[in-house]
């Protein structure tokens, strides 16, 4: 049976609590990186609410776009993949998340963010088959609510404002504004005075309530909680909109309507002036919030929490348990609708999507302007080329390939660590090339076997310096830089607009830039870019990664590991990377003849594909591609069958 909904309001307090505490530190790495494009947040319900609560914070914080959108909008209207995507549920369970996060996940957004209240789950299984999303648990302590979302609505929203606030504004405005929120939970007094207030609205069937920015969250969810429990008609305006045209409801309405008015510091003057225009027999009541502006949507969200109550106890309707009639619940568990394939000349899904991939253009466009049947026998060279190959050995990029860029200071995850143990057994040779330093040497040797060390080589700072890995005295970690960075690193140290935001690490051969906090990656390059352009140095290289911006000297290249392989082997070389398209720091990596992508590719049509299965990238796809690997006879085969 369900939980009557007082039981539920009284575990508020804790709830709250629970979310000061919880660790939300994934939790912001995801915000920062949804914070370098515009979002979509989706949700059904009452996670619907939720995904309110997360565009909003988005758009307050980042100043970029975000939308909202079910399910059935999000399956329906593809966008670019850039666009971070954000799925948000409770449960985890229901079919139409769920069909949702399979056709989104086949689409490979950029970020693929599921928020989820319920670790053993169908959504979380999901989301673990996809490495590449951003899977984050958050289950509150009062389990699962009853018929209405409550207590794992305000978990959502303030792990999410926590981490936004957090990570944008600052960890001492999340405190002060939890102290707030804390404070209004346990006056009683005041809750007493707002429920006498809305007390006059309930003798009519209709309420109509007004709001600002900062109080929409509040208003957003009443308008789902009063339709889903059927506690009565409730219309929803802000203060500006309700005059244009919204108003003429109380023209002809008037004596079946009252008003429910939520006041933030920034509407106090605008609502006054609103309220004084209407009629004065219309019962109303005006709940006035004194807290900072990123407080609001999170105090707003519980007073209509609690108004719920209030209504549902006047109209004798438990919002907890309203009853569900059985075609509602057949109307619950009916399916999204199948999303109509494309009928593009291509032989396989999997086709379809290394075209698109590599082309960046969808099938639709490529076949419209006469373009498709040259991707198509492009691709269908490059796989006939890589299965006719012998391979002496394999060279890999580390970061965002052998290991999660999320985790890129843990070794190896077992999976990828089997593989390599596998190739190195068979007698293939193996080589690393890296933009970092001994860090590398240090994780792979604790999850490699030692009598395998002498048979794989690394390549340190993007190729500066080159040794075994068994050899515990490379690289030079030494600080200062050789003598051609030496005048560049002293002109990025002394840039007024780095130092501010960007750590810089100079290194003999290499200078490293990352950012300090939230930065757009094209901002740091563009930064870093400028330096460079000023000191008109024409021998040194700039390259970007994940995580940060390399300059190194000339000569120093990923290359300089493929040349090393050469000279100790016959065969070919198989190279994969991550960061295939110009400027990333595998663009030389992947040139080679027969290079392979688990993430961006260049628009060489001859090579760097990504031939990954659909909704995979970075670690998963590079597992993918090694299981492709035959030893036969002294090299190495890759059986292209295997990633269909």
């Amino acid at each position: 049976m369900a939980k009557s909904y007082a039981t539920e309001m009284a575990k508020l307090a804790d709830t709250f609590a629970w979310a000061e505490t919880t660790d939300v530190e994934r939790l912001r790495v995801a915000v920062r990186t949804a914070g370098l494009s515009s979002l979509r947040a989706i949700g059904s319900g009452g996670s619907l609410t939720s995904a309110h609560v997360l565009a909003g914070l988005h758009q307050q914080w980042t100043g970029r776009l975000a939308a909202v959108a079910t399910p059935l909008e999000a399956v329906s209207e593809p966008l670019d993949p850039g666009i971070a995507t954000w799925l948000l549920s409770a449960g985890g369970g229901n079919v139409d998340i769920l069909r949702a996060f399979n056709v989104l996940a086949s689409r490979e957004p950029r970020q693929l963010g599921v928020l989820c209240g319920k670790s053993q789950s169908a959504l979380a299984d999901a989301a673990r088959e996809h490495s590449f999303a951003d899977l984050l648990l958050y289950e509150p302590p009062a389990g699962k609510d009853g018929f209405l979302a409550t207590n794992s609505l305000l978990a959502f929203a303030a792990v999410l404002t926590r981490a936004y606030v957090s990570e944008f504004g600052g960890n001492d405005r999340w405190i002060e504004g939890a102290a707030a929120i804390e404070r209004l939970l346990k006056n009683n007094t005041i809750w007493a005075d707002w429920e006498l207030q809305c007390s006059s609205l309930w003798g009519r069937g209709t309420t109509l309530v007004l709001h600002g920015t900062s109080t929409r969250i509040g208003a957003v969810d009443l308008e789902s909680k009063f339709t889903e429990a059927a506690l009565g008609n409730l219309q929803v305006a802000d203060f500006r909109n309700f005059a244009h045209g919204r108003h003429h409801w109380l023209a002809k309405r008037a004596d079946a309507t009252g008003m429910l008015v939520f006041v933030g510091p920034e509407d106090a003057d605008l609502a006054k002036r609103t309220l004084a225009q209407i009629p004065p027999e219309i019962p109303r009541a005006v709940l006035t919030f004194d807290a900072q502006e990123s407080t609001l949507p999170i105090i707003s969200l519980i007073c209509a929490l609690r108004i719920t109550g209030w209504a549902g106890q006047a109209r004798n309707i438990d919002p907890g348990r309203p009853g569900v009639p059985e075609f509602g619940r057949k109307l619950y568990n009916l399916p999204l609708p199948r999303i109509v394939g494309s009928k593009m000349p291509y032989a396989s899904i999997q086709q379809a999507t290394a075209i698109a991939r590599k082309s960046g253009i969808s099938l639709e466009r490529l076949f419209a302007r006469g373009e498709l049947d040259r991707w198509k026998k492009a691709l269908v060279a490059f796989k006939g080329r890589l299965a006719e190959a012998a391979f002496q050995g394999v060279i890999l990029d580390y970061d965002g390939t052998v290991v999660d860029n999320r985790n890129r200071f843990e070794p190896p995850h077992q999976e990828i660590v089997a593989e390599l143990i596998r190739l190195a057994e068979s007698g293939a040779r193996l080589a690393i090339a890296t933009g970092r330093g001994a860090s590398v040497r240090r994780d792979l040797q604790k999850c490699l076997p030692q009598p395998l060390w002498s048979r794989i080589l690394i390549g340190y700072y993007n190729g500066a310096e080159i040794a075994g890995l068994d050899d515990n005295h490379t690289p030079d970690g030494t600080e200062g830089t050789c003598d051609a960075l030496a005048q560049l690193a002293k002109a990025l140290r002394t840039q007024p607009e780095l130092i501010d935001v960007a750590t810089q690490t100079d290194r003999r051969f290499q200078i490293t830039l990352e950012a300090k906090c939230f930065l757009p990656e094209n901002r740091l390059w563009d930064l870093a870019h400028e330096v460079l352009l000023m000191t008109a140095l024409d021998h040194v290289k700039i390259t970007r990664s994940s995580h940060s911006i390399d300059i190194v000297s000339e000569g120093v290249s990923k290359r300089n590991v493929i040349e090393r392989m050469r000279t100790e082997g016959s065969g070919w070389l198989l190279t994969i990377g991550d960061r295939g398209r110009w400027p990333g720091n595998d663009y030389e990596l992947l040139r080679e003849p027969y290079a392979l992508s688990v993430d961006e590719v260049s628009v060489d049509p001859q090579t760097c594909w990504n031939l990954a299965p659909v909704g995979q990238r970075g670690v998963a796809a590079t597992v993918a591609y090694l299981k492709c690997l035959r030893p036969v006879g002294e090299h190495l085969r890759f059986d292209v069958s295997g990633l269909a």
